[in-house]
């Protein structure tokens, strides 16, 4: 029950504080450019640049690789984010709805809170090994959504559609987030397979460093959250809960399992792709929306629907975690 109430403390604390601070700087009492942009930025990459490479080399180090089935983690990721986009297509083509809303209804199909919110959960129920996993699993996260899931998205727009640039090509290649997330999983690897001994302090320093890497995440996500028009689109938010916590879950940990990741470590693998498969929509689901002209209100309903669900959620994922 601490476990519980712990994460969905934190979850709840860094939305709040987001939110409340974006509030106060829309009220005048906080002197700041009206859309946190460089706050915002400033928090996710002292995050995602400064204190989850440390985590990640950390968690990595001690990682085993005895089974090479663990391995199969990345491409358990990938299958995760295809899953969802072919069940919303789908869904979207039954609900007939208008181009616009299916490039946002896409995005929330494909796009998963599986860094903030989907680490913190994996870390606090199921400790550090299981949360080096989690960076396999998102390996190829970030260059899958900016490759294809983006240009996916921006074929519904009204707008002329742009080509991909040699020039935008190199920016993603050269992206520092993809860059530091990459190099640190690589460390990770190298002191792990070289045997180096890892410091014995380093399990302590990853207990704090990771739940705050998450309330920093998620402040910055409170910070852009907005409630408009949710009723409006409260069928297709229930339809994409239902994608993220029942569809894609099914398929995925049933095709890990299949695959024999439920035989390695007491289950770990299938445990943590079970909590990472079924997942709120992802922030990042937001950006297509607002930068192509989609349906910006559907999309924030689909993210503002699934994320509270992460009270029902979460004890359900520890409740069929305790019998595999």
């Amino acid at each position: 029950m601490q476990k519980l109430l712990f994460s969905l403390s934190v979850i709840t604390l860094g939305l709040v504080i987001g939110y409340v601070s974006q509030r106060l700087v829309l009220v005048g009492k906080i002197k700041a450019e009206p859309s946190l942009a460089k706050p915002r930025r400033t928090l996710q990459s002292v995050a995602l640049l400064c204190l989850n490479p440390i985590a990640t080399i950390g968690a990595i180090w001690i990682l085993s690789f005895d089974d090479g089935r663990i391995t199969l983690m990345p491409a358990i990721g990938v299958l995760a984010m295809i899953v969802g986009a072919l069940a919303a297509f789908v869904i979207g083509k039954i609900l007939k709805l208008k181009p616009r809303q299916q490039g946002a209804f896409l995005c929330c199909g494909v796009m998963s809170n599986v860094g903030s919110i989907g680490a913190l959960v994996v870390f606090v129920f199921l400790g550090e090994a299981a949360f080096a996993l989690v960076a396999m699993y998102k390996l190829f996260e970030q260059v899958m959504s900016y490759t294809i899931w983006f240009p996916v998205a921006k074929s519904y727009s009204p707008h002329v559609q742009q080509e991909v640039t040699a020039r935008k090509v190199s920016r993603l290649v050269t992206d520092p987030f993809i860059l530091v997330t990459v190099v640190s999983i690589l460390i990770g690897l190298t002191l792990n397979t070289l045997g180096v001994a890892r410091p014995v302090f380093y399990s302590n320093l990853n207990a704090v460093i990771i739940p705050s890497t998450s309330l920093i995440l998620l402040i910055s996500i409170g910070m852009a959250m907005k409630f408009s028009k949710m009723q409006a689109f409260l069928k297709p938010a229930l339809l994409i809960s239902m994608i993220k916590y029942l569809f894609v879950p099914v398929v995925v940990t049933g095709t890990a399992f299949l695959l024999g990741l439920g035989k390695i470590d007491n289950s770990l693998p299938l445990k943590v792709i079970l909590i990472l498969s079924s997942m709120p929509v992802g922030f990042t689901a937001l950006v297509p929306p607002s930068i192509y002209d989609l349906d910006v209100d559907l999309a924030n309903a689909g993210w503002m629907a699934t994320t509270a669900l992460l009270a029902v959620v979460i004890p359900l994922q520890m409740l069929i975690i305790r019998y595999m």
